[in-house]
């Protein structure tokens, strides 16, 4: 017997064609639901990003694209009440940056836009603090959290920011540190 003729007698003893199929055909996203960021979206996301993580003698997050790791984690991993609160929040921040600077994000200058995240970051702390379980965190919370996640996870910040060896060696648990090394990635 070949293993194809293998695989589908299995599925049909074991069900496992009928079972879960809904979760394939609806493309891993929660509830079936479809649909991403717009082109401006992912560019105020990258913005964002890269004020969070700006580039020096290394990329920064734009350069990573964190603006569509974003999308797909919001769009495939979070609940529906998470994804209408990051929603909710790229308009909450675009008022906020016209209230601090007036205008909006992509138009304010680093400084501004810097400013405006640390504001929002210590909103964010005030309200996480206090809010009640089952609700979202702050939308700011969610942004700064999936910018660092989508940057060091990505090929640029993995090995262009990190050091990265892609053959791990053995591990030594009292490797020197000298100030300014960068920390590990394998």
């Amino acid at each position: 017997m070949d293993r194809r003729e293998y695989l589908k007698q299995i599925a049909l003893l074991t069900g496992a064609a009928v079972v879960g199929a809904d979760f394939f055909l609806s493309g891993c996203s929660p509830n079936g639901k479809a649909g991403g960021f717009t082109n401006a979206q992912l560019a105020l996301l990258n913005e964002i990003g890269e004020t969070i993580i700006p580039a020096t003698n290394t990329p920064g997050a734009k350069a990573a694209e964190v603006g569509k790791f974003m999308e797909v984690m919001v769009r495939d991993c979070y609940t529906t009440e998470q994804q209408n609160a990051f929603k909710a929040g790229m308009g909450s921040l675009e008022q906020a940056s016209e209230k601090m600077n007036g205008k909006k994000f992509m138009e304010s200058t680093a400084t501004q836009r810097h400013d405006l995240l640390v504001s929002l970051e210590k909103e964010a702390k005030t309200y996480n603090a206090s809010k009640e379980k089952d609700k979202p965190v702050h939308y700011y919370t969610m942004m700064k959290q999936l910018t660092l996640w989508g940057f060091f996870t990505s090929k640029t910040g993995m090995t262009e920011t990190l050091r990265y060896l892609p053959i791990p060696g053995r591990y030594d648990g009292a490797l020197p540190y000298a100030k300014g090394d960068k920390a590990w990635a394998e």
